[in-house]
């Protein structure tokens, strides 16, 4: 005759309300791991963002931790999109906060939830018309460490067009989207960031006798 067997279950003692703590604390774990994965690569960046349209290492300071505390209570409503141009948003965001306070001025804010899905999906669908082969990219590297020295003389937004670009790299589509400015207006800023940058970079005289040398070199 068949012996009947119980299986062992153990009984697990847990507080009616111990499961949705858990659960909560694991989620919040795992949702900072991926902010750490995610956004804190770029706090350079945003540093050197904050410090350029500050003019003020301090206030950057202050701008930038401001702005991590906000990216961290938004991080639910980031959807992978772009994570450097979504912190930079932000970034711009606490920067022009902390200008209202100085200036008793209203400032015109982009969203926090800036480069949501439907943003993001825009930018899939709009061609950057700036595809540098790598040569210009590293002749744009070798230059940005020349123009770190005169860009805080640029008013805005020509410099923040400027430093996005060539400091920070960002694509068109990037920066029109975190600025709220169409393509054309982001670069025709860049266009005139560029030119007074040479301006400030290479006097008249200087440029003129560049030229001039070249053409002889040419002949």
């Amino acid at each position: 005759m068949a012996e009947n067997k119980t299986f062992f279950r153990p009984r697990l003692a847990f507080s009616r309300d111990a499961g949705p703590k858990a659960s909560a604390r694991a989620a919040e774990a795992e949702r900072t791991r991926q902010f750490r994965e995610t956004i804190l690569p770029h706090m350079d960046g945003a540093y050197n963002l904050a410090r350029y349209l500050s003019r003020d290492a301090t206030a950057a300071e202050d701008i930038v931790q401001e702005a991590f505390l906000r990216a961290f209570r938004a991080f639910g409503n980031f959807r992978g999109q772009a994570p450097k141009a979504w912190l930079f948003a932000i970034v711009r965001n606490c920067f022009l906060d902390w200008a209202a306070g100085r200036s008793g001025q209203d400032r015109v804010l982009v969203d926090e939830g800036a480069l949501t899905a439907a943003q993001a999906e825009a930018l899939a669908n709009t061609a950057d018309p700036d595809q540098d082969d790598p040569e210009v990219t590293l002749l744009r590297r070798r230059e940005a460490q020349t123009v770190r020295a005169v860009v805080e003389n640029l008013p805005e937004p020509f410099r923040e067009t400027l430093v996005l670009r060539e400091l920070e790299e960002l694509s068109y589509k990037e920066i029109a989207a975190l600025t709220a400015a169409p393509i054309g207006t982001v670069m025709s800023r860049l266009a005139r960031a560029r030119l007074m940058l040479s301006d400030m970079l290479m006097p008249h005289g200087e440029m003129a006798g560049g030229a001039a040398q070249k053409r002889e070199t040419q002949r």
